[in-house]
């Protein structure tokens, strides 16, 4: 059985939605719910690379500019 969003079902079939869709849309939310929880843990990445990245261009410069002496 394919994962689904059990509260989302209930309330869907609460308003009376017919069990088919209400079940498809559960399973959907679901799937959506996942890919962004993946988008989420990529964008951690990216923020680490980019604190990195950023870091070493800061202390290549400053190694640059205040390892001769200074401008």
């Amino acid at each position: 059985m394919p994962l689904m969003m059990e509260k989302l079902y209930d309330a869907l079939r609460s308003v009376k939605a017919p069990e088919e869709k209400a079940r498809a849309a559960a399973v959907e939310a679901a799937s959506l719910d996942g890919r962004i929880a993946k988008l989420d843990a990529d964008m951690l990445l990216l923020k680490w690379m980019l604190g990195f990245n950023l870091a070493m261009t800061v202390a290549i410069v400053a190694k640059l500019f205040l390892g001769h002496g200074g401008l």
